[in-house]
């Protein structure tokens, strides 16, 4: 008779705690890294320029011999700080004006209703393009500009959200009992919306990562001295006819895992909000 306890597969909820923790992870160790590299190997060493990959240079060297290696790690690590503000400032406002057109009456709701539609007729990009070029680039014009630009749609999304919050019973309760409005808002609807600002924040985080990059790379971002991806993307192109294909490659490849990493977190962070409000 076989006494061998069950072994259970893990269900969906586990699953998905579990790639959150493992992304959560190699991100953890892409900023480390790029916090505590070796400035050294990114100065010109004209002796061990255009070396392809190899050992001692994973990602090879570029045409002034600095590790490409060493570079696309800072790049990756400045890239997420730029997106982790830009990121944060566009969902707080997102979460400001999502609550105020749902909480402050027909006039306000109106208001916010038609700059949201009057943002998202608007590409993106376009509206980023723009407000980094009148601030005049740099890591303040980005910032702004990033901040500025991608909060219509979780404002959108929160708006929603706390229209329906509003109508629920315990809520009219509160009312009639004569709390205030703040008062409700504080102890009824934030926590419901918290969820919401959470994952929204999470899944800004790649469109923003890939504006900053785009943007960058055109000249209208981070300054040509910084190791921005955006950067380092935009100075390989010249020498990708020469055979560097390594300039290009590993740093764009790289920054496509960064972003599908954070995908994945708001990805599953929704999956684990939604389950447990389905089990509520």
């Amino acid at each position: 008779m076989n006494t061998m306890p069950k072994k259970f597969p893990l269900n969906h909820k586990q699953w998905a705690l579990a790639k959150i923790i493992l992304a959560a992870l190699l991100l953890a160790l892409v900023i480390i890294g790029g916090l505590f590299l070796d400035e050294g190997r990114i100065v010109t060493n004209l002796t061990d320029r255009n070396s392809p990959p190899s050992l001692e240079h994973l990602f090879g060297t570029d045409w002034l011999g600095r590790d490409m290696f060493t570079r696309t790690i800072m790049g990756l690590t400045l890239s997420i700080g730029v997106g982790l503000i830009g990121a944060l400032g566009s969902a707080s406002i997102a979460m400001f004006l999502g609550m105020a057109a749902a909480t402050m009456g027909k006039r306000a709701d109106r208001l916010i209703s038609w700059c949201i539609d009057l943002f998202l007729s608007v590409p993106h990009l376009v509206t980023l393009i723009l407000i980094a070029f009148t601030l005049g680039g740099g890591f303040k014009g980005i910032v702004i500009g990033l901040t500025l630009t991608h909060w219509p749609s979780l404002a959108r999304v929160i708006r929603a959200e706390v229209m329906q919050i509003r109508s629920a019973d315990y809520v009219q309760v509160s009312r009639r009992m004569g709390k205030s409005r703040w008062w409700i808002a504080l102890h009824h609807i934030v926590p419901h919306v918290i969820p919401q600002f959470l994952v929204g924040f999470m899944l800004l985080f790649p469109h923003v990562i890939l504006h900053e990059a785009a943007v960058t790379f055109i000249g209208l971002g981070l300054s040509p001295h910084e190791p921005a991806i955006g950067i380092i993307l935009s100075e390989s192109m010249k020498y990708l006819s020469s055979g560097m294909w390594w300039l290009a490659f590993f740093p764009g490849l790289c920054l496509l895992i960064i972003v599908r990493m954070f995908d994945q977190i708001g990805e599953n962070i929704r999956l684990l909000t939604s389950s447990d409000s389905n089990r509520d």
